[in-house]
């Protein structure tokens, strides 16, 4: 007859098996999140970016080159589809990007005052000067994907992902992007340029399929103002 286990290591068995299971549950909640799951967090935000008639966000903006140093702004970012944009700025008060459909019309009176840069949009929208539109414009088709890990943007759980562009001809090298986990759209951004300057954009207070007046997408130079073709 075998001999009975002693009651100390039945105990000793039993306090093992919540143990392992925590470390088990550790081991999974742990583990790297393969390129099939990046490629889904992004698919699922180009998706949602899609089927938007509209967005319209605060946004801080930080340019960082160590030949000039940091360059701050912010204001307000309002999109109805890719080719109309307008980025209102309050600081520096004045300044304005506005994509009419047609054209982008750069006015930045606190750098350049006295000239307006009006340059085409070209025909693929991913290659104008619309950062959203950059990222999640075919974001499977457009980057090879990375998870990094999980990260709270102003209280919300966001995916943080890395995006390298498996095209040359976009103006950066490398993307890191915040998806919220919620409604899986954009909460911060960051833009290795190809010129050497970093570029962090963070949205707040986005609101999403409002009605926006085409006006808004409308830029009338100031009088005096040159008018510089690109």
């Amino acid at each position: 007859m075998p001999a009975c286990p002693s009651t100390p290591n039945i105990r000793s068995r039993a306090r093992a098996i919540p143990v392992l299971g925590i470390l088990l549950l550790g081991m999974l909640w742990g583990a790297p999140v393969g390129a099939q799951d990046a490629a889904r967090i992004v698919g699922r935000a180009g998706q949602v970016y899609r089927n938007l008639s509209s967005l319209r966000a605060q946004f801080t903006q930080t340019i960082s080159d160590r030949m000039i140093g940091d360059f701050d702004s912010k204001g307000t970012l309002i999109q109805a589809g890719n080719n109309h944009l307008a980025m209102i700025f309050s600081d520096p008060e004045g300044d304005r990007i506005t994509l009419d459909g047609t054209h982008a019309w750069i006015y930045t009176p606190s750098s350049a005052p006295g000239q307006v840069i009006r340059v085409a949009i070209p025909s693929d929208p991913v290659y104008g000067l619309n950062v959203v539109a950059w990222i999640l414009d075919r974001p499977t088709e457009r980057y090879r994907s990375t998870f990094l890990r999980v990260e709270s943007v102003a209280g919300r759980p966001a995916d943080v992902v890395a995006m390298a562009p498996l095209s040359a001809s976009l103006p950066f090298t490398a993307v890191t992007v915040w998806l919220d986990q919620g409604d899986g759209l954009p909460r911060r951004i960051e833009l290795q340029e190809t010129s050497g300057a970093k570029r962090t954009l963070v949205l707040s207070g986005i609101q999403t399929n409002t009605a926006v007046p085409r006006s808004t997408f409308r830029f009338t130079p100031p009088n005096g103002v040159r008018i510089i073709n690109q």
